[in-house]
């Protein structure tokens, strides 16, 4: 079975708008910009889902309508939620700038040891056994 999201319904193999499911959806998007937390925000709005449900809601870009999908939140709505919650996560830290890291250069030349009598006869035991031959230089 294909995956719906929430405030979506398939009718006669069309994928429509669930009105009630999409009011909640809609009072949930506006609950949150106005400060209250996916969860609280999602409980107020009537939405009984788990937090990691809530966060995906508010990412979904299927509620903006495709060709598809008819639109429930429109662009304005949606864009102030991702500004809202990308500054929320950064102000509690959860956002990681990339510039701060930095990874150990990579190691440019090898050598391989010489194999020595049969190979084993096992893919796995084959793989262990000629990863063991390789080091660096």
């Amino acid at each position: 079975m294909a995956y719906v999201p929430y405030g979506y319904t398939i009718t006669d193999g069309v994928v429509t708008v669930d009105e009630k499911a999409a009011g909640q959806v809609k009072e949930f998007f506006e609950k949150y910009i106005s400060g209250l937390s996916l969860t609280v925000a999602g409980e107020q709005a009537g939405i009984e889902k788990t937090h990691s449900v809530m966060g995906r809601i508010l990412k979904n870009v299927l509620y903006l309508g495709d060709d598809v999908y008819p639109e429930i939140i429109d662009k304005e709505t949606f864009d102030k939620a991702e500004e809202v919650r990308n500054k929320r996560a950064k102000d509690l830290g959860r956002i990681v700038e990339l510039a701060a890291f930095t990874s150990p250069p990579p190691m440019e030349r090898f050598k391989m040891g010489r194999v020595e009598g049969k190979l084993p006869a096992g893919p796995i035991a084959r793989a262990e056994y000629l990863y063991n031959l390789i080091e660096s230089e």
